[in-house]
């Protein structure tokens, strides 16, 4: 069965354009993690204060992610990517593999793991050591578990950015969080400071406009219910020099 996309331009928050002072770079996968806390009567999302002098977003509160490693396809994992959740990853253009739609939901579990210290796993054999990035994982016992993980919106950087990505945002709920790493926040860190903040509450309001983007979309999500793998996902890019918000239909 063909996909319908539905072309939304009303809703989009347009605080990024267009930028023509570097030549064009072709955007690279990377992965989000949007960590939900829903123990009280609103929930709250994770978001990390960047440094002031990386290249990307500098000073932003962000979700924790970043660029997919050749080697995320290969790591082992406690429980493989739901195959709803798989499916909306190979939705768009340009298409993916299922391999890379695995890469791209455990790279969101590394990065998120490494920039916050927060890691989401299951106990795991002790035969299936993990080093490097995911040496944490091993230390704990534990294997990354993208099982748990649902896919919100997907995002490309302008043209023109030093930096490009396309970007697929994912959630998952902070129950999840089997390990803690101390030690990961602090002044020299790619984040130095991490806040659990209310949705709807100002503190939110001074984010980036894709983050703000996307958090409206989780919002939404979540004012439905319980997160479903069958809801649309927002796919935001440019065209014709103004952001652009292509709807996919759910599984």
């Amino acid at each position: 069965m063909s996909e319908t996309v539905t072309h939304v331009a009303n809703t989009v928050e347009q605080g990024e354009k267009e930028a023509d002072h570097h030549p064009y770079f072709r955007p690279k996968d990377a992965a989000t993690l949007i960590l939900v806390d829903r123990s009280g009567s609103i929930p709250k999302v994770l978001v990390g204060k960047r440094h002031d002098n990386v290249v990307f977003m500098p000073g932003k509160f962000v979700f924790p992610g970043g660029r997919v490693d050749k080697v995320d396809n290969r790591v082992p994992v406690a429980a493989p990517i739901p195959l709803e959740l798989e499916a909306n990853l190979l939705k768009g253009s340009p298409r993916i593999t299922p391999s890379r739609a695995r890469a791209l939901a455990v790279a969101a579990i590394r990065e998120a793991c490494e920039e916050t210290g927060l890691c989401l796993g299951r106990k795991a054999d002790a035969a299936s050591r993990l080093n490097g990035p995911w040496q944490p994982f091993t230390d704990a016992g534990l294997l990354p578990d993208p099982s748990g993980l649902f896919l919100i919106a997907r995002a490309i950087t302008p043209p023109g950015r030093v930096r490009r990505f396309d970007t697929r945002f994912f959630t998952a709920d902070a129950s999840a969080i089997a390990h803690r790493v101390e030690g990961v926040i602090h002044p020299d860190a790619e984040l130095v400071e991490l806040v659990w903040v209310e949705l709807g509450s100002s503190p939110l309001a001074d984010l980036h406009a894709m983050t703000k983007n996307v958090l409206g979309e989780l919002q939404r999500r979540l004012a439905t219910g319980p997160l479903r793998h069958d809801s649309p996902v927002p796919f935001f890019h440019f065209y014709g020099g103004r952001m652009q918000k292509d709807i996919l239909p759910g599984t």
